[in-house]
């Protein structure tokens, strides 16, 4: 490995709120393939924060497009601006890694990729749920074949962080999070559904407010279909006590995956098993940090070591799904892709 590659990519992290604060501290406390040199942020407040973690600072994502020792952007923002901030960021020949979800509308994502791609520049996706050991474990066994033919997917990824929020914040504003806890939480079983199941074919959302005062809801329950056959119900609701489950079931075997915390301080898994002619294991995994994972496989790929492991195609099926998702949240009516 030369010199190059094994020097850190230069980052810059545009957002400094809950998420990016976490991201910052990860990789800044001991990243040997990134170093984020440079903080955005309109609240002046974290500046602190920036400079306690040996970043320069500014207000506006120019400042940071602009630093030569900048190689690529992480976006930690609002969904809403997630599009625009990849094009200046490509204009600028950065390499872009977004926060979930990528973009609202399917137009929308394919521009984003197709941006990406043309300037021979990485895209990478926050979806670090792909980067936990046992979830690494069910891709393998279904890429494999090891679970046979797939048939259905049963996922649960929920929590009430959001009953405390201010109601100003853009996290509780139904344009930008619709769909009760999608955008949130439920864009990371999406994506996993569409990387082991392949194109959705069509949606049936059920979106209520039972709970609470949350504009896009607090209980969410979709029902996916997929062209290739298989289903998946995935549920994100924004009014109970952590819980995030992921299962997949086979011709062959079974797999569930429970968290036992949640991402933001992982606590590690317990994996259920059921394979074919034997008898039902349970096992615990240790905790590891999906989250630097991601960020690490994204900066091997600025550096050409490895191919980013999302593809631009996973992306844009995930974000078709999504605004599927969203018309059917609004309508109670199953809705084609």
């Amino acid at each position: 490995m030369s010199a190059a590659e094994k020097r850190p990519v230069g980052a810059a992290i545009v957002g400094l709120g809950w998420w990016g604060k976490k991201m910052a501290s990860l990789v800044n406390a001991g990243g040997a393939e990134m170093r984020f040199v440079h903080g955005v942020d309109p609240n002046m407040d974290v500046q602190g924060f920036a400079a306690d973690l040996g970043m320069r600072f500014s207000s506006d994502l120019s400042a940071a497009l602009a630093d030569p020792h900048v190689e690529a952007v992480i976006l930690a923002t609002p969904h809403a601006l997630h599009q625009g901030q990849i094009a200046q960021a490509v204009a600028a020949g950065k390499h872009v890694f977004c926060e979930k979800p990528l973009a609202m509308t399917r137009r929308e994502a394919e521009a984003s990729v197709a941006l990406c791609q043309n300037a021979g520049l990485v895209l990478g996706m926050g979806h670090e749920r792909r980067f936990e050991p046992p979830i690494a474990d069910i891709l393998e066994a279904a890429t494999s074949g090891r679970l046979g033919r797939l048939l259905q997917i049963e996922a649960n990824f929920s929590h009430d962080k959001f009953l405390t929020l201010d109601p100003s914040n853009w996290r509780l504003d139904a344009e930008q999070a619709p769909a009760g806890g999608m955008t949130a939480t439920g864009i990371h079983l999406t994506d996993l559904s569409v990387k082991l199941m392949g194109p959705p074919s069509d949606v049936r959302v059920i979106c209520e407010n039972l709970a609470s005062q949350i504009p896009q809801g607090d209980t969410m329950s979709a029902h996916v279909r997929f062209k290739g056959g298989g289903s998946a119900y995935v549920s994100a609701t924004l009014a109970t006590p952590f819980i995030s489950r992921f299962a997949i079931f086979g011709t062959l075997g079974w797999i569930e995956v429970r968290d036992k915390a949640h991402v933001e301080s992982p606590d590690g898994w317990i994996v259920t098993e059921g394979w074919k002619g034997q008898q039902i294991t349970i096992r615990e995994v240790a905790p590891a940090e999906p989250v630097r994972d991601n960020l690490r496989a994204f900066a091997r790929a600025v550096r050409g070591l490895d191919a980013y492991p999302i593809s631009g195609e996973d992306m844009i099926n995930n974000i078709a799904l999504l605004e599927a998702i969203i018309r059917s949240a609004r309508t109670g009516l199953v809705e084609t892709l």
